[in-house]
């Protein structure tokens, strides 16, 4: 594997239930960038993102991912958490009786724990939390509370950015985060990922719509259809993507399916 790069997966076959999703997904990404993931349903793009945090809904059968160098399939979901991957739910789930507070200051000591630092003390917890409320414009309101409990589907997108400014990943994998989303909400969401994006944090942008890329702009935009990335360009794909659907990409996928499988006879 090629250590330039953060992320690094290598003909991923992927099943739920013994069928496959993913069927020879490739895909490189270096520190710093941004990659859109589009594609039409059951294409494969939240399945994605469930390999690549480790969550048991999908049976890796296949392939290779490389995380700075190393396996991340041999690595259990909170070891990939600790080493910076973090993942913004297409639906968050409520925590009722455990407080925004003590859930931030638990995931955040654990990380530095990890990494062999000093927990932080009450005081610099809540100056960094004080900080990151500003930066991506959330109300004490909402942190104040048990972690989701009563909030509205927008309010729980904007807290799942709050949550990934405070822990500040390697690697954020956002599924659908602007499902449900008002043009406010939309906004004070990708304003809050472009605030806290930094020369060695990438994200992996996971949408349906281009509308969320004119806040959120890619370095690159690729195209999931059936468990494979078929195309892959700028942030001009998004465009294109919008303005004329995804039968072309069907129709190209196919052609290209039906070519290889020519030249393998």
């Amino acid at each position: 594997m090629n250590t330039e790069f953060l992320l690094q997966i290598n003909q991923l076959r992927a099943a739920i239930d013994d069928k496959e999703i993913l069927k020879g997904l490739n895909l490189e990404v270096r520190p710093g960038e941004i990659h859109a993931i589009m594609g039409p349903n059951g294409s494969g793009k939240s399945t994605l993102a469930n390999v690549l945090t480790g969550r048991d809904i999908a049976t890796v059968t296949h392939g290779s991912i490389s995380f700075e160098g190393r396996n991340l399939l041999d690595m259990s979901p909170e070891e990939r958490a600790r080493e910076g991957i973090f993942l913004s739910f297409q639906y968050p789930i409520e925590i009722p009786g455990v407080s925004m507070v003590n859930f931030m200051k638990t995931a955040i000591n654990e990380q530095r724990k990890h990494r062999g630092l000093e927990p932080l003390s009450a005081s610099e917890f809540l100056r960094q939390m004080r900080e990151k409320k500003e930066l991506v414009e959330i109300d004490s309101a909402l942190t104040n509370r048990s972690v989701n409990e009563g909030f509205s589907g927008g309010e729980k997108k904007k807290n799942e950015i709050f949550q990934m400014a405070m822990l500040e990943p390697r690697l954020a994998v956002l599924d659908e985060t602007d499902s449900g989303l008002d043009i406010d909400a939309l906004r004070i969401v990708a304003n809050g990922v472009n605030k806290i994006r930094r020369p060695d944090t990438s994200v992996i942008v996971i949408t349906h719509y281009q509308r969320l890329l004119e806040y959120i702009i890619p370095d690159y935009v690729h195209v999931l259809y059936d468990g494979r990335i078929v195309r892959s360009a700028g942030p001009e794909l998004a465009l294109e993507l919008e303005e004329r659907g995804y039968d072309w990409i069907r129709k190209e996928a196919d052609i290209t399916a039906e070519s290889w499988t020519t030249d393998r006879k």
